[in-house]
């Protein structure tokens, strides 16, 4: 197994041993930690394996942080629904 597609499923185990632990904040700051590091991840695995891939992986991380991405559709929605287009 390549080096990107491994340091990915390092980074699915720490998001579920995250998840596990007990957190204050509902686990937003864990969140924002796998996200930091989840993103660049995410490039070096389509820079290796293609955009597939990287849609493969893209999934699966969608997954493990779903609240976020629902938060993220959440608030692109309401910003979509106040935008009035171009003036006719």
């Amino acid at each position: 197994m390549s080096l990107s597609l491994t340091l990915a499923c390092f980074w699915a185990v720490l998001a579920n041993v995250l998840a596990m632990t007990p957190s204050r904040d509902n686990h937003w700051r864990n969140a924002y930690m796998l996200i930091a590091v989840g993103i660049p991840l995410l490039g070096f695995i389509t820079a290796q394996h293609g955009p597939w891939v990287g849609l493969l992986v893209l999934a699966a991380g969608c997954s493990i942080l779903r609240w976020p991405v629902i938060y993220l559709g959440r608030w692109l929605r309401s910003k979509a629904g106040n935008f009035k287009g171009p003036a006719a």
